[in-house]
């Protein structure tokens, strides 16, 4: 699986475990509306790592909880 993947699959777990909206975790993260969508819409494979970090303050989570999931064990990365 592909990283960008793994990161659009994460963070819609979160969204449905904390039972939020795209809408509503960009308003708490502080990261624009259209970042977030486009991202998880997969109109863009890349995403810094501010961002992720801005999420996890967002969703009251430390960095190192958003990537403790079984979905980053097989993870391609490109070039």
């Amino acid at each position: 699986m592909e990283l960008s993947d793994a990161l659009r699959i994460r963070i819609t777990n979160l969204l449905e475990e904390n039972n939020l909206t795209p809408s509503k975790l960009s308003t708490l993260a502080g990261i624009s509306r259209s970042t977030l969508s486009k991202f998880l819409s997969g109109q863009r494979n890349l995403i810094k790592l501010d961002i992720i970090e801005y999420i996890c303050e967002g969703l009251n989570i430390k960095l190192r909880d958003f990537f403790n999931d079984d979905i980053f064990d097989d993870i391609n990365i490109q070039d």
